[in-house]
């Protein structure tokens, strides 16, 4: 707040913007859900995956509901709560988002793992995944998400406790570009075999291209949707002052 401070000010989204994400990310979530509860076809650990990730967003969305929502209502007059309530609602949406956060990078990594089963060993993937096992490891990242949320939001202003947070969000990064990568290598080995064998470069040119564009959209929504949260935390750690 000194000379300098001129350059460093506060930027102010409206509340009303919030709530309108948090509306249209709960819709697209609940018809993910929806669409896998109700089609037969899609009940298969891969699909669970993917349901538990939507969950976890939802859980992101209606926190973010919640939240947006009751401060507009104080703002308003509207609603008026003790300071003590107002904490304690703090901390429990806090938990939630936390746990969502965890999970929903958790089940990313575990998507990422599935369909790696999937491609490399594919012959033995319903003998490696079972209905059991899935089931298993949807039940450990939930319990492992919620433990690991309480712990955050009762020690968060502990800098080791956002270093493991943020170091988890670089081992899921690390760890999907990895996988994504050698399944893309994989692919294009096939497609380059298949090319010689029928004499047709330019399909395996445009395979490639369209591989190539499809691994950098995935992991690139990835980072852009995830990085700016973590980098927060980085900022919180390296500058806490400012």
């Amino acid at each position: 707040a000194g000379a300098g401070g001129g350059w460093c000010q506060g930027l102010d989204i409206p509340k009303e913007l919030f709530l309108a994400l948090g509306l249209v990310s709960l819709v697209e979530n609940l018809l993910v859900v929806a669409a896998i509860l109700k089609n037969r076809n899609l009940h298969s650990p891969m699909y669970y995956f993917i349901c538990c990730l939507a969950v976890s967003d939802m859980l992101v969305s209606v926190s973010n509901l919640v939240e947006t929502l009751f401060m507009l209502l104080m703002e308003h007059g509207v609603l008026v709560i003790r300071a003590s309530v107002v904490r304690h609602m703090d901390n429990v949406i806090n938990m939630l988002i936390c746990s969502s956060v965890v999970s929903s990078l958790s089940f990313l990594g575990v998507i990422a793992v599935d369909r790696y089963i999937t491609i490399f060993y594919a012959l033995r993937y319903h003998s490696i995944m079972t209905q059991q096992r899935a089931m298993v490891t949807m039940a450990s990242v939930w319990l492992a998400s919620t433990v690991s949320s309480t712990v955050f939001i009762t020690y968060y202003h502990n800098n080791a406790i956002l270093l493991c947070l943020i170091g988890f969000f670089l081992f899921v990064l690390v760890l999907m570009l990895v996988l994504y990568i050698h399944m893309f290598a994989l692919a294009r080995h096939h497609l380059r075999s298949i090319s010689s064998q029928q004499k047709q470069p330019t399909v395996y040119r445009s395979s490639s291209l369209k591989g190539a564009v499809t691994l950098t959209i995935l992991l690139g929504v990835f980072f852009i949707c995830w990085g700016p949260f973590f980098f927060h935390l980085i900022l919180i750690v390296t500058c806490p002052t400012n």
